[in-house]
Order: C-alpha cells, then sequence, then structure tokens
C-alpha cells in the first residue's frame, strides 16, 4: 500500500491555523484528483480544498470545529500507485527546501483551486528550482491512464453535488432542506443563502422552521441570529470559542487600539439630492438590475476625497519610520456575516465610476453573506467605510482597521428638521463620522476630508458628471 499524506496548505498570506468546517469525504471514499475534500475557516475566509491526490481515503486527521496548524496532517491517501497524482520524475531528486515550501506528503505539491497548479488529466505539472534559480518542468507521461471505474463514479458525484458555500449549507442543513432540488442564482450557479430562504419560504411542508419578522434592523451575527425563544429555553450562560473570523477580528481591534492614535471627526449633512439622484437613476431603463443605494454614492465620494488629499490614503511604517501614501484606493466595507465581521475590500476603487461601484458592492455584499469571500479580497485595505445606518443607528465612531489612515461610519438617512434660507423644512439627513491614525492624518487634513465627502453627498451630481 503506497501512502501519501496531505498536509494543510497555508491558503492566504501567512495563516498559522484553520479550522475544519465541514468534511466532504469520509474514510474509505474513493476520490479523484481535485475533487472538494474540505472545507475549512481561516482568520479571513472559508475555503473549500480539492485533492491533490486521487485514491483511497485512510485517515482524517481531525474533526469538524478542530483547529489546526498550517503543515500540519490533514487527510492521509492510499494511492496505489497509478491512482496517485502523477509524480515529476525529478521528485527524488528534489532538494530539501522545495519539500519546505508549499509541498505536502513527500515534497509533493499542494493543487489547490484558485491557490495553486490544476490539472483535471490527472498530470501535476511540478516545477522545481535549481541550484542558479531557474525553472525547470517535469515532462507529462507519454499516454494518458485511463481512470478506474471508481473514480469515474466519483467524479459523476462531485459534478452532480449542488455547489454552495459552508455557512449556506448548514444553514440548509439546520432548516431540513435538500439543497439538491435548488437552482443557485449565484455565479456560475452557486447556491446563495437568498435561494435557501426563498425555498424555505414556498416549500409547504417543509420541516425548515421560517421565523416571524420583527421590526427594526436584524442582523446576521453569531451571537444574535438565533431563535428568539431559546432566551427563556436555553442554557444561563453560553461559551462561544474566539477562533476563526471572531479571533482575527478581536486580535485585529486590540492591536488598533493600542498601537494608533485614534482621532475623530464627524458632521450632519443634507443629503437629500444624493436620495433623489438614487431614486431617479434606478428609474432609467439602461441601468436595470445594476444595485444602486446611498452606500454606493457614498463611497465613490470617499474616493474622491482620497484623490484631492492623497495623505489620507495612507499607512504609517512603525519599522522603518514613515509614512507610505498610496495612489489608489483599495476600499474596504464592513460586512456582518454569520462568521462575524469581515472587512473585505474593492481593489482599485477610486478607477470605478457609479455602475463599476455599484456592481462591486454588490459582489463584494454577497460573497460576503455566503462566506465565499477569498483571502486575496482581505488584504490591501487603505480606506474604510462602516455603514450602520441600516441597523437605526444615527452615528458612530469606529475603530481603525490595522494598517490604514481612516475609516467613515455612515449613519442612518432620515427625515430631519433643517434650516434653507432662514426656513425650517424637512430633509433627509446623515450623520458621518471619520476616525484616523493621527500619526499621519492631522485634524486639518481630516475635517477637509469629512467636509469635502459632505459637499459631495449635498450635490452629487455635478461631482459624478466631472468624474
Amino acid at each position: 500500500m503506497s501512502q501519501e499524506i496531505f498536509l494543510l496548505p497555508d491558503v492566504g498570506e501567512g495563516l498559522t491555523e484553520a479550522e475544519i468546517v465541514t468534511w466532504k469525504v469520509n474514510v474509505g471514499d474513493v476520490v479523484v484528483l481535485n475533487q472538494p475534500l474540505v472545507d475549512i475557516e481561516t482568520a479571513k475566509a472559508t475555503v473549500e480544498l480539492p485533492s491533490p491526490y486521487a485514491g483511497t481515503v485512510v485517515t482524517l486527521h481531525g474533526k469538524v470545529g478542530d483547529v489546526l496548524e498550517v503543515h500540519t496532517p490533514l487527510i492521509t491517501f492510499d494511492v496505489g500507485g497509478d491512482a496517485s497524482s502523477a509524480p515529476s520524475p525529478s521528485t527524488e531528486a528534489a532538494p530539501a527546501s522545495d519539500k519546505q515550501e508549499g509541498s505536502v506528503g513527500e515534497g509533493r505539491e499542494a493543487v489547490l483551486i484558485g491557490y495553486g497548479v490544476a490539472n483535471e488529466d490527472a498530470i501535476v505539472t511540478r516545477k522545481h528550482r535549481r541550484k542558479d534559480g531557474a525553472a525547470t518542468t517535469s515532462p507529462p507521461p507519454s499516454a494518458p491512464v485511463a481512470p478506474a471505474p471508481t473514480a469515474v463514479a466519483a467524479t459523476a458525484a462531485v459534478s452532480a453535488a449542488p455547489r454552495s458555500t459552508p455557512p449556506v449549507r448548514l444553514y440548509a442543513k439546520q432548516h431540513g432542506l435538500d439543497m439538491g432540488a435548488l437552482t443557485g442564482s449565484g455565479r456560475d450557479g452557486l447556491i446563495t443563502r437568498h435561494d435557501v430562504e426563498l425555498a424555505l419560504t414556498a416549500t409547504p411542508g417543509s420541516s425548515a422552521r421560517v421565523s416571524a419578522p420583527i421590526t427594526g434592523p436584524t442582523t446576521t451575527s453569531r451571537f444574535v441570529g438565533r431563535e428568539l425563544e431559546s432566551w427563556a429555553t436555553g442554557p444561563k450562560e453560553e461559551r462561544i470559542p474566539v477562533k476563526g473570523v471572531l479571533r482575527s477580528m478581536a486580535e485585529a481591534m486590540v492591536h488598533s487600539a493600542f498601537t494608533q492614535p485614534r482621532a475623530a471627526v464627524w458632521v450632519r449633512v443634507d443629503a437629500t439630492r444624493t436620495m433623489e439622484l438614487v431614486a431617479s437613476l434606478k428609474k432609467q431603463p439602461n441601468l436595470e438590475g445594476v444595485r444602486l443605494s446611498p452606500l454606493t454614492i457614498v463611497a465613490l465620494a470617499l474616493c474622491d476625497a482620497a484623490r484631492h488629499f492623497p495623505g489620507v490614503n495612507s499607512s504609517f511604517d512603525t519599522a522603518a519610520n514613515e509614512v507610505v501614501v498610496r495612489r489608489t484606493v483599495n476600499l474596504g466595507i464592513a460586512a456582518d456575516t454569520p462568521r462575524g465581521l469581515i472587512v473585505p475590500n474593492i481593489k482599485g476603487a477610486d478607477q470605478l465610476d457609479l455602475v463599476g461601484m455599484a456592481s462591486a458592492l454588490s459582489v463584494l455584499v454577497e460573497k460576503a453573506r455566503d462566506g465565499s469571500t477569498t483571502p486575496n479580497e482581505m488584504i490591501g485595505t487603505t480606506l474604510s467605510i462602516t455603514n450602520v445606518g441600516p441597523f437605526g443607528v444615527d452615528a458612530a465612531i469606529p475603530i481603525l482597521p490595522p494598517g490604514t489612515g481612516a475609516i467613515l461610519a455612515v449613519g442612518q438617512i432620515a427625515k430631519a428638521p433643517w434650516v434653507v434660507n432662514d426656513e425650517v423644512v424637512v430633509r433627509q439627513v446623515v450623520e458621518l463620522a471619520m476616525a484616523f491614525d493621527h500619526r499621519q492624518v492631522d485634524g486639518a487634513m481630516a475635517s477637509a476630508v469629512l467636509a469635502h465627502i459632505g459637499r459631495f453627498l449635498h450635490d452629487p451630481a455635478p461631482a459624478l458628471i466631472a468624474g
């Protein structure tokens, strides 16, 4: 029996551990190359790991909920010689350094969808570094090996499985819903939480239990997204392990609070014209299907402010004692998800127009909610927005995400008395607050940035036309 051990890979940048969310295989299962094996949750995202080998599962090194360190055993396979993913003939001669960098098993490179090379013909293209730094590619076998019948059956089973994400699958399972009958509305047919909720509402006699609607804003947070009656019938005390996204959030906030001298400014703005513009644009036939919202205008306003005041789009390099001013905005949007608070970002947000920004925000929010945010979307944030308005909150002073210069908090837009030409009238008013790192952004710059955003929201049309 020939065995290979699949080590837990680093699917992000320097991640040290991951939690097992869902096993997709059991001991004794026959798997094929690139078949999904397990969903893991890191501090940044939930990731589906495909198999780098074809063979039989011998051992699962952990159960759901376990936290494993990177580069420790995850699964042991019996590859049975011909059934294994074909190694390079130079495997035996691979230098030790290759086996320590991104390798699994006996020096074989992990083949991860989206993170490495993948070959659906069960041929792994491998690269080894020579001492002179050049790369050599091993030649493929002269003829492909026909897959065994069990492998073909396994492939068919994989292709027939509904595509979704771990939080959505868990949600459907908790409500007794068979996802095999659903058609996904997400990208490439991905089944989203919204699809599951629609099915739960429309399916008569389903074992799903849909909670009665409640007034006011709701949240998907792991702390409050439970049945209301559990307050009376549940345990008097509950302990929630701090790991994954929750642990990452806690560590980041403590780091920010004690390493970045934070200050804040805030302003109230008459956003009536912003609301009128959004309502008018939604009626345009050429914008049908574009999810426009006041947040779209706010995001454009913040990016426009960064172009006028680049110093706000900066970070403080403590080691070098330098302020790093960036000429592109990676706009982070704080998102409340079932896994906790995450802040994915839109790369190059300052280059987007109205439609581009609206589309990017829609994709970002949907991916955050269904758990498909990638690790790359969680790094490199330069400016951030947290929108507390949907929760009925007027204002907030947020904590800075580490490594950023400022974060803008947007309260609810609501009718309020406003003085116009010495007369009190009813207008749509919003309160904005911006927290900033006072090491590189002083009060004058922060005030100028917030005033710029306020003028943009007060009358957005000229700025959008000019942009």
